[in-house]
C-alpha cells in the first residue's frame, strides 16, 4: 500500500491521451477517464518506492491528522501537505508551538511572544488559518500554484503584510525583493534582521508537489508522483469524506485530480 514510481510512467503517457480527451470536449472522455483514473491509481499498491521531496519528520507527520481537521475546519483541507511543510521548516513539529503561531493575529489565548503558546493543537488551529489567511491574500489557486504559493509562504514567515508590498511595488514574490523587505523593515523596527530570507526554498524543499506547473498537462502525472512513498492513504480516503479507511485507489486518483484543478 505504498505509491510507487512506477506508476509515474504510466500517468505520463495517460495525461497527454487525457489532455487531447479535454481538448475535444468529447462525451467520450466519463467513459475513459473514470475507469483509467481507477487502473492507475489501484497500480499503485504493487511497488514501493521513494519521493523527491526531503521528508518531513516522525514527529510532523504524527500531527498529521489533527492537521487534516483544522485544514477542514478552515477551509483548505487540500494544503495539507504545505502545511505539514511549513511545520518541518519551523519546529520540525517538536515544542509546544509547532506551528510558531504566537505572535499570529489569530493567537487569542496566549501570549503573542515567541513561544507563548503552550498547546501544541492550538499551534496547529492558529497556524493552519495563517495559512489559509496567506493563501486568500495570495490569490493562490491550487496546491501546485507554486508562484503565488511562495508569494504566501513568504507572507507567513514575514507577516501578511508582505503579500500587498509585493504584489503592489514587483507584482508579486521574487527572492530579490524578499531581501529589500527584510532590509526595510530591519531598518524601521531598529533590530539587525527581520525574518528568513530564503523561507519559501526552506519551506518547499519539503513539499511534495513543489515541482508541478500550473496549465501544464503533465500536471496530473506531477501530482501523483509528488506522493511517491506515501502509505496507508489516510490523506486521500479522508480528503475524500471517510472518516475510517476504505480501500483508497479511487480515492487517490480523485486527490490528484482535485489538486491540479480537474475536479
Amino acid at each position: 500500500e505504498r505509491i510507487s514510481e512506477a506508476v509515474a510512467k504510466m500517468f505520463a503517457t495517460a495525461s497527454k491521451a487525457l489532455s487531447g480527451f479535454l481538448a475535444t470536449g468529447s462525451g467520450i472522455l466519463i467513459v475513459v477517464l473514470v475507469p483509467l483514473m481507477l487502473l492507475l491509481g489501484c497500480a499503485a499498491f504493487l511497488f514501493g518506492g521513494g519521493s523527491s521531496a526531503a521528508p518531513v519528520s516522525e514527529e510532523v507527520n504524527a500531527y498529521s491528522g489533527i492537521i487534516q481537521i483544522y485544514a477542514r475546519e478552515h477551509g483548505i483541507p487540500e494544503y495539507t501537505e504545505l502545511i505539514k511543510a511549513v511545520m518541518m521548516q519551523e519546529t520540525a513539529g517538536r515544542g509546544n508551538d509547532p506551528m510558531q503561531a504566537s505572535e499570529s493575529i489569530y493567537n487569542t489565548r496566549y501570549p503573542k511572544t515567541p513561544n507563548g503558546i503552550t498547546d501544541p493543537e492550538y499551534s496547529i488551529n492558529v497556524g493552519v488559518q495563517a495559512v489559509a489567511d496567506v493563501l486568500i491574500k495570495a490569490s493562490v489557486q491550487s496546491p501546485i500554484d507554486i508562484e503565488n504559493i511562495s508569494l504566501a509562504l513568504q507572507g507567513y514567515n514575514f507577516g501578511p503584510g508582505y503579500i500587498a508590498w509585493a504584489v503592489n511595488n514587483y507584482g508579486g514574490y521574487s527572492k530579490e525583493n524578499t531581501i529589500e523587505f527584510s532590509q526595510m523593515m530591519a531598518a524601521q523596527m531598529g533590530w539587525t534582521g527581520y525574518g528568513d530570507t530564503q523561507y519559501v526554498d526552506h519551506v518547499l524543499r519539503y513539499y511534495p508537489m513543489s515541482g508541478a506547473v500550473m496549465g501544464d498537462s503533465s500536471a496530473l502525472a506531477q501530482v501523483a508522483v509528488s506522493q511517491v512513498g506515501s502509505t496507508g492513504g489516510q490523506t486521500y480516503w479522508s480528503w475524500y469524506g471517510y472518516n475510517y479507511r476504505v480501500e483508497w485507489c479511487g480515492c487517490f486518483m480523485s486527490w490528484c485530480a482535485a489538486q491540479c484543478g480537474v475536479l
